[in-house]
């Protein structure tokens, strides 16, 4: 029954429930063939991940399920709950394998970097060139203010494959599993999965000592790490994710 869940889950955002055209058939062949890649991944990712759930002492599927990466750590935080009461748990931290850029968020189209700042996942693609993908919606409220207007830059994605120009790459079987975990708590009715992208892991020594030094007077990257560390604070000291908004100035205010 939870495998049949996700089977239409993926149907649903692959927007099969349409009518059609005539002359269609090729392009309904190759949905066919990348729904049976992901029908076989999905049904291997939940038995497998059922069994990491249980020694982990959590509940499998999980109802929430909320992402942070950390650019300068590569590394991939993967947090569960089963309510909104409930305070998130680590389940697993993924290893980024390939990624551009360098500290700050992104700006503009080929600018190469891995944005910073507070997403959601908005598209599942199982017919991606890196294996499965997973979209941010990047430009978000506050990326639309500060970035090239003309040119902010688009199609960020978590995805598999160990190659990045500005995308979050964790190679294929952390993709597979992700992408189960984000597939399962869609079809228990998490419609927003978010996806907290921070320069550095702030509480581990070496990485913001890095920080530090790399924005080193800049006013600006100083002013915005300092607002988006808000929101990594107050995750540390809570386990849940604060109200976060954005004012005129595309500046990130927590709630």
């Amino acid at each position: 029954m939870k495998y049949l869940k996700l089977l239409r889950h993926t149907l649903w955002v692959l927007g099969l429930f349409v009518v059609l055209p005539a002359g269609a058939q090729t392009a309904l062949s190759a949905t066919q063939k990348s729904l049976s890649k992901v029908d076989a991944i999905l049904l291997a990712k939940e038995d497998t991940l059922a069994k990491q759930f249980e020694k982990a002492q959590l509940n499998w599927p999980p109802k929430s399920l909320y992402i942070r990466s950390f650019k300068y750590d590569r590394q991939l935080e993967v947090w569960v709950k089963d309510n909104l009461q409930q305070p998130y748990k680590l389940f697993k931290t993924y290893k980024i394998c390939m990624q551009s850029g360098t500290t700050g968020p992104k700006r503009m189209e080929g600018d190469y970097q891995v944005p910073e700042g507070f997403y959601h996942i908005n598209d599942f693609n199982p017919n991606s060139s890196y294996h499965l993908s997973l979209g941010l919606n990047y430009p978000n409220a506050s990326d639309r203010i500060l970035s090239d207007s003309l040119r902010p830059g688009s199609a960020i994605y978590i995805h598999g494959n160990c190659v990045s120009v500005g995308c979050i790459a964790i190679s294929d079987e952390p993709i597979e599993e992700l992408y189960t975990m984000a597939s399962a708590v869609r079809s228990q009715g998490q419609e927003f999965i978010p996806v907290h992208v921070f320069p550095v892991k702030y509480n581990v020594k070496k990485s913001n000592d890095y920080l530090l030094e790399s924005i080193k007077e800049n006013a600006y990257l100083e002013s915005f790490n300092k607002s988006i560390k808000e929101v990594f604070d107050y995750f540390e000291a809570n386990k849940q994710i604060p109200v976060i908004m954005v004012n005129k100035r595309g500046e990130y205010l927590i709630n």
